[in-house]
């Protein structure tokens, strides 16, 4: 996907230092100086631009199909919103919610917009080209989308009331087809859309609108484009609306006749749960954030203390030492100094003022902005928070301040004609702002209040009369173009660095260890202060230390310091504590319940994980649950992996591993211990006992002094042997599934009564014994049977809900040879994998997290597919969890199984890598029987390595089975 973003001219050639954002994916321009281009004209200005810097010589139509174009408008003048003209709108700041988790204090609109494009881009059909997307418009919508109709033209709707809709473009339907678009009409009357709304359902606009190809060379050619000669006629974009000359000609029955237009195919898609949050206004800018920080009230979401609404108060990357009132409401104050002699009351946007030791006192709705502007200076901005921007100087209806601009003027015995102003000059032209370029102006706060209220001597009055008759003006317009944006970032850059260590200092009363301390810790690093103090460990909850080790080991590797590793294994020392001490507080006494000649016999299937793995991993999963689907599978007609468990007389723990070849004598509670012990294959056996009660500290009661002594008390020893007939690092779940099939085999045999729940649960702990880690979908999926979707709501106690799923599907395809499993002879131990990728879970981190929470939704949406008996969905559903796996870890495709899979790709419906990623077996759904054939005959001729080879399958009806001799 690329982005292409249309924005003010001042910052397009700054745009890729500034934040960080570099061609191509991303691809800056303004519209060319001269008259509007509309939204249309603007739509096909910012694609042949795109073009021209990124197409290297390709036909335009090559470029735009090669890869989804995302188009967000957000060029124009801000005149309702000047605070932010400069840069755009989209690029303003936006404060963190207090809901969230994973967001960054330097976010910006853009930065909140695109998850949601994103997603509207991925469930779109294929002929989707680009995606046009207003720049001042936040949208929200439910978890899980559909997949959109095929359209040209696929327009984005929500259900709203007439009154509302009467103010944007509104689309109508008819009522029995909801996805066809009728017509469309802009602003039409409520009376109007109550008349219509008889026989159609009407959505309003919410400007997002998927184009194909064909309906982007529908509107190039409206535009001038000349596909022949690959430029517009005359040099330039013909003026062009999208939405008021393009949309009236969509649909079956258009408001406006023109062939081409009506001869493109057009839909219309409801945002489910959708809601449409404007920021085109500085009002709205104040009102729409209030409501965004109230949009969630559930206190298990929000911090402890956010047990009130929040106020409509915004203090972003500023100093603010004035008094604070209850009266004090609807404030922004951004990129500021906002010193102890304000005198503030309501209805303000202050940005970008340097600072100063002002006594400045400003009335209800009065607004300031201080602007660096190139050549050095600050253009000083006063303004009303709802002034237009708009309408002749002389004009009484024309407001700046909120007053007749006439009147602001007459006030201070200033003419238009001394001004330099001619009467019909539009308020956006007039240069009224003036440039501070001495610092002694600058601190001049007489003159600065003079601006909002007349001198009262007329000595003071004929003073900032003359200087500001004297002093460079700017327009507004002429401000955006002129204003010094590199400056107006760094600024922005360093009050937010003071503020990070106040903010860490003060996480109980605020959302610190919510944010995406990822990128947090960057910003940290970078300003070069004290780590905040550590938190004290009595008071503070498990996963807030855990965060605030992770968070401290970010800053000190980002800054190259070698102690980083320190705090980050204390960090996973925590966590794995806090779960094993959950283990710990239900200890067990374990009791010889078998017969000296009987044998425990345990034996368990693999798991295939089929989508949403990783949701169930320590943290994500405490904090959201977890969603997986996966099939329990036995291989080669057989449970791979099989437990024994027998008495022996001497009083000593036997240990035997078949598939290895070793054996193992524990004496002592000492080499019991030794679970981490390098190279030793008997690690998890050591761990499975220790839970089992064979260690002091899992253990009811007093324990003997010995091991010895307390096998003596048990009635003799134990002999335990284990297989697992699969390599290492297959990516089948073996270790966490042995470590299941021994804790049950020793639950049977020593009485302990552990249900499969609470397996899973002591196997979770086991995992972290071992540091191992890892989550609960390992063992779940080869403990219960079948093909089915395990789900977990948040906590530290992982209660699983498995939802089990008609198994024909997959059973069908294993036995018509069409899912095939093919053991790649490649192998990657998930250890590393798995700890980077926690890392980032412990961190916040929004990639992660937003890469997990997709995870947890299609996880939903395979459940689905295959709950519907649709074989072309499932294998679609598989691909999609590898795609999506891969954008969490790169390495899960490492170029030795892409070249297994390039020469058979046009066989394959959908398949896998299974587990951690990187090795072990490959899952496959071949297209058909014969594609099957062709599959396993180009394998078996071409096999990668010696140790590649098919492996025959066959679903689990059983899961864990533990009988006795």
């Amino acid at each position: 996907m690329q982005i292409l973003l249309s924005l003010p001219p001042t910052i397009v050639p700054h745009f890729a230092k500034l934040e960080g954002k570099p061609l191509p994916q991303w691809v800056p321009a303004c519209d060319p100086p001269g008259g509007k281009l509309g939204s249309g004209g603007g739509t096909a200005h910012l694609l042949a631009e795109a073009w021209r810097r990124t197409g290297k010589n390709r036909r335009f139509t090559d470029w735009l199909i090669e890869s989804r174009k995302l188009m967000i408008h957000a060029g124009g003048m801000s005149r309702r919103l000047p605070a932010y003209a400069a840069a755009g709108k989209n690029l303003m700041p936006v404060p963190v919610f207090r809901w969230s988790r994973g967001q960054r204090l330097d976010q910006t609109l853009l930065d909140l917009q695109l998850p949601l494009c994103r997603r509207l881009l991925e469930a779109a059909p294929a002929g989707a080209a680009a995606m046009v997307v207003s720049g001042d418009v936040l949208l929200t919508a439910a978890p899980e989308l559909p997949p959109l109709p095929q359209a040209d033209v696929v327009c984005i709707g929500l259900w709203v009331e007439a009154q509302q809709a009467s103010h944007h473009g509104v689309f109508f339907c008819p009522r029995q087809a909801p996805e066809t678009l009728a017509f469309f009409l802009q602003k039409p009357e409520p009376r109007r859309i109550a008349e219509l709304s008889q026989g159609h359902l009407f959505l309003v606009d919410t400007g997002v609108w998927l184009l194909s190809a064909r309906a982007v060379d529908v509107l190039m050619r409206k535009c001038g484009w000349d596909a022949r000669r690959q430029q517009f006629r005359q040099g330039r974009v013909k003026p062009y609306e999208l939405y008021a000359e393009f949309g009236l000609g969509l649909g079956a029955r258009p408001a406006k006749t023109d062939p081409e237009i009506n001869a493109l195919t057009t839909a219309v898609a409801a945002l489910p749960d959708g809601h449409f949050y404007h920021f085109g206004t500085s009002r709205e800018l104040i009102q729409t954030s209030a409501l965004l920080q109230n949009l969630v009230l559930d206190q298990r979401e929000t911090q402890a203390a956010a047990t009130r609404l929040h106020p409509d108060r915004f203090i972003l990357n500023a100093e603010f030492a004035a008094e604070h009132p209850a009266s004090l409401r609807n404030l922004w104050i951004e990129n500021a100094a906002v010193g102890p002699g304000w005198k503030l009351s309501r209805d303000h946007v202050i940005t970008g003022v340097p600072d100063n030791d002002w006594d400045l006192e400003l009335a209800p709705g009065q607004c300031l902005d201080l602007a660096p502007v190139s050549g050095g200076g600050w253009c000083l901005r006063a303004y009303g928070m709802d002034d237009p921007f708009r309408g002749a100087v002389a004009a009484p209806a024309t407001l700046w301040l909120g007053r007749p601009a006439g009147a602001w003027f007459a006030e201070r015995g200033i003419t238009l004609k001394q001004a330099g102003i001619a009467p019909d000059t539009d308020l956006q032209e007039a240069p009224i702002f003036p440039v501070l370029t001495a610092k002694k102006r600058l601190a001049d706060d007489a003159f600065v209040q003079w601006l909002f209220r007349p001198a009262a001597s007329a000595r003071e009055q004929a003073r900032h009369r003359a200087a500001w008759l004297k002093t460079r003006r700017l327009s507004a317009r002429e401000l955006g173009e002129k204003a010094d944006l590199p400056h107006l970032y760094a600024t922005r850059r360093q009050r937010l660095a003071q503020a990070l260590q106040p903010l860490a200092e003060h996480h109980a009363r605020g959302l610190f260890y919510n944010l995406d301390l990822a990128a947090t810790a960057a910003l940290y690093a970078a300003a070069a202060g004290d780590l905040p103090s550590p938190l004290p460990d009595a008071q503070a909850e498990v996963m807030l230390r855990v965060q605030e080790r992770m968070f401290r080991a970010a800053v000190l590797r980002r800054r190259g310091e070698l102690a980083w590793e320190k705090p980050e294994h204390e960090a996973f020392a925590i966590l794995r504590e806090s779960i094993v001490r959950g283990i710990q507080a239900t200890p067990v006494l374990p009791r010889c319940t078998v017969l000296e000649d009987q044998i425990v016999w345990g034996r368990a299937p693999l798991r295939l994980d089929l989508a949403g793995g990783w949701t169930d991993t320590p943290p994500y999963c405490l904090h959201q649950g977890g969603s997986v689907v996966n099939v329990a599978v036995e291989l080669n007609g057989q449970p791979p992996v099989q437990v024994f468990l027998r008495r022996c007389a001497e009083p000593v723990l036997m240990l035997r591993s078949i598939d290895l070849g070793q054996a193992e004598k524990i004496a002592t509670f000492a080499d019991l211990r030794t679970f981490q012990a390098v190279g030793s294959g008997f690690s998890i056996a050591r761990a499975a006992l220790a839970l089992a009660g064979f260690l002091p500290e899992y253990r009811a009661g007093t324990a003997p002094a010995s091991l010895k002594a307390l096998l003596q008390e048990f009635g003799g020893g134990l002999d335990l042997s284990f297989l697992a007939a699969v390599p290492k690092g297959s990516g089948l779940g073996t270790s966490s599934i042995l470590a299941a099939a021994m804790l049950g085999a020793l639950g049977d045999c020593c009485g302990l009564g552990w249900d499969l729940a609470e397996i899973s649960r002591r196997t979770l702990a086991l995992e972290q014994i071992l540091t191992t880690g890892g989550g609960w979908q390992d063992q779940l999926g080869g403990l219960t049977r079948g093909l089915k979707l395990i789900e977990t709501r948040p906590g530290l106690a992982q209660i699983p809900v498995i939802r089990w799923l008609p198994p024909y599907l997959f059973s069908e395809s294993a036995g018509n040879g069409t899912a095939l499993l093919y053991y790649t002879g490649v192998t990657r131990v998930a250890k590393n994998i798995l700890q980077e990728i926690v890392r980032g879970m412990f961190l916040n981190s929004a990639r992660h997290l937003d890469l997990l929470a997709e995870l947890g939704r299609h996880a939903r949406h395979t459940y689905d597919v295959i709950l519907r008996g649709d074989r072309d969905g499932c294998c679609r559903a598989i691909a999609r969890s590898w795609e999506l796996n891969q954008r969490l870890d790169a390495g899960t495709n490492p170029p030795a199984i892409q070249a297994i899979l390039d020469p058979i790709r046009d066989w394959v419906a959908g398949g896998k890598l299974l587990g951690a990623g990187g090795g072990g077996f490959l899952l496959l759904f071949a297209k058909d029987t014969e594609a099957a054939h062709r599959l396993r005959n180009h394998l078996e001729q071409h096999p990668p390595n010696p140790r590649a080879r098919f492996i025959n399958l066959s679903l689990s009806e059983t899961g864990l089975q533990v009988t006795r001799s």
